[in-house]
């Protein structure tokens, strides 16, 4: 498996990440972060998405052990579109690292995102975005 870029690798070790646990990762790009999640957390679960179809595409060809294994799945969505998919449990808790709708870039489009991404996690669950050292816990 590729490293993690030190900033990512910073933010994997930063999560609360635990054995069994399902995560939902907003904006996975090529999937490295959702990787490296699915490999922490044993027999748990991460869906990764992203708008960008490339990035999905890329995220697939590279992550088929973990998609096999049923560890993970992609997905390609707009986060304010999100909805959790058929069969597919609540989220324990939900990661987005650059994701402009959630780090002040787009605020109209936060607050779609955090609408859709509350009702895809279960109730005590905890968004977590790029900003704080490293992280900063978003509460929805």
């Amino acid at each position: 498996m590729e490293s993690l870029s030190p900033r990512l690798q910073a933010v994997v070790d930063a999560l609360p990440l635990a054995q069994g646990l399902r995560v939902l990762e907003i904006g996975c790009g090529p999937g490295a972060m959702a990787r490296a999640i699915a490999n922490r957390i044993g027999d748990g679960y991460v869906l990764a998405i992203d708008r960008s179809a490339k990035a999905v595409e890329q995220a697939r060809q590279v992550s088929g052990t973990e998609i096999v294994q049923g560890r993970m799945s992609v997905l390609q969505c707009a986060a304010e579109d999100f909805v959790l998919p058929e069969g597919i449990l609540p989220f324990d808790l939900a990661v987005a690292i650059r994701v402009g709708a959630l780090d002040g870039r787009h605020p109209e489009a936060g607050v779609k995102v955090r609408k859709a991404i509350k009702a895809a996690l279960k109730p005590d669950a905890k968004l977590y975005i790029d900003g704080g050292n490293p992280l900063l816990e978003i509460a929805l």
